[in-house]
Formats: structure tokens, sequence, C-alpha cells
């Protein structure tokens, strides 16, 4: 138990582990609000938990919102250290993961702008802006599934290029590895699902997800990234950049 609370403690003091964090409550109450509010109103005490749990959602939200105006900087030394991705093996690689820097990149900005705009600390019409960050997301979200992709085929290919006993260990890191970007497929494809709710009526399935099904999705995806982060914490120090494949 008191392993547990230091574990969360430590995971709380750091910025991508507290961003985390707030994401799966945020995603979480989406989900149970979003259940709980479609019962029927002769059931007042469910109906009113459910709608306080959305609009905590909401509030975490924006929390989060908030708290990416300071990651323009982390996202842009990122992008500046890996530039065009010379240590990269593969040329696929290297490109999917440039254009994904430069969706990154012009995903907070725009959504910058729509935050001030619905705040009023600027007269420009935030719908457009939030339209451009939705699109720069969920770009960013299908560029990072190809990546994965096609790091998937490679290590398919290392693997069975490796064989006996002397390559044990090896074999062991590429299958982690593997594992580790299906992960990120699927994490990518919930938060993709909620990117294309997000878009204009009309689009795909954009505007009918209910509450509680964007709440899925995004849990989905959240746990998926806590579990990542622990899985690769004893090899990366704490980062202070938050991708935007975790955000909204």
């Amino acid at each position: 138990m008191e392993q547990s609370v230091e574990s969360l403690v430590r995971l709380l003091e750091s910025y991508r582990g507290r961003d985390k964090v707030i994401r799966t409550v945020c995603y979480g109450s989406q989900l149970i609000g979003g259940f709980l509010s479609r019962k029927a109103e002769a059931d007042v005490a469910s109906h009113r938990l459910g709608k306080s749990l959305l609009l905590f959602s909401a509030q975490l939200s924006q929390c989060r919102t908030v708290l990416r105006l300071f990651d323009d900087l982390s996202m842009l030394a990122y992008s500046h250290g890996y530039g065009l991705g010379a240590g990269e093996e593969d040329a696929g690689v290297r490109w999917i993961s440039v254009l994904t820097n430069v969706a990154d990149q012009l995903y907070y900005p725009c959504e910058h702008i729509a935050w001030a705009a619905d705040a009023e600390l600027i007269r420009v019409e935030s719908g457009k802006w939030w339209l451009f960050s939705t699109v720069l997301w969920g770009t960013s979200l299908l560029l990072g599934i190809f990546r994965s992709l096609r790091v998937l085929l490679l290590l398919k290919k290392k693997l069975k290029r490796c064989g006996g006993d002397t390559v044990g260990h090896s074999r062991s890191w590429l299958r982690r590895q593997m594992q580790g970007e299906v992960l990120s497929i699927f994490s990518s494809m919930a938060d993709l699902s909620n990117a294309i709710h997000w878009m204009p009526p009309g689009f795909l399935w954009a505007g009918r997800f209910p509450n509680w099904l964007v709440g899925l999705m995004g849990t989905v995806s959240s746990l998926i990234g806590l579990i990542q982060m622990n899985a690769c914490d004893s090899d990366q120090s704490d980062s202070m950049y938050s991708s935007p494949h975790s955000e909204a």
C-alpha cells in the first residue's frame, strides 16, 4: 500500500505524469457521468451525479488546455532535437516523424488562439481555430499510426533474422518494442475516433458519439498512456513535453 502511494506521488510530481493522471480522471468522469446522465429523469440522484461528473470532466479539460499554454517551447526543443531524423535507419519512419512534429508544433498555437478567443482575450472567431487544432491533432494521430505500423514491419523483419540462444535478450527486447507499438496504435485509434467526433457535422461520424463513448475512448487511450509511461520510465528521464497524441 505504501509503495503504491509513493508511486502515485512520484507520478503526480512530474508534469507528464500529472497530465496523464488528470486526463485519465477527466475521461473516466465523462464515461461514468455519461452513463448516469442517460438514466430516466425519475432517478434524480443518479442523473444529478452524472451531470456533476460531466461538469467536473469539462473543468479538468479546461485545466489541461491552460497548462498546454506553456508547451510550445518544449515541443520546439523536441522538434529541433529531432531535426530531419538523421538518426533514423528507415527513411519512411524519418519523414513520417518529421511531418508528425510539424503537425504537433502547429497544433499548440491554434489551440492557444481558440482558447484566448473563448476567454474573450482576443476578438477572433474561436470555432475555426478549434477546427484547425482538431484537424492537426487528427493528422498527428493518423501519422502516428502509420509510423507505428512501419516500425512494426521493421521489427518483425529484425525478429525473423534473430535466432539461437545467443540472441535471446535481443528477441525479448524486440517483442517488447512490438508490444509497445501495438499499444500505441490502439491508443491513437481511440483518440482518432474522438477527433473525428469533434469535426464538423457530416464528416464520417462527427457529432454522433454520446458522452459515455467519448469517455470510453479517452479512458482507454489514457490507461494505455499510463502503462507505456510506467514501462519506459526506467529508461527515460521526465520530459516536460506533452504530445498532442494525448490531447483533447
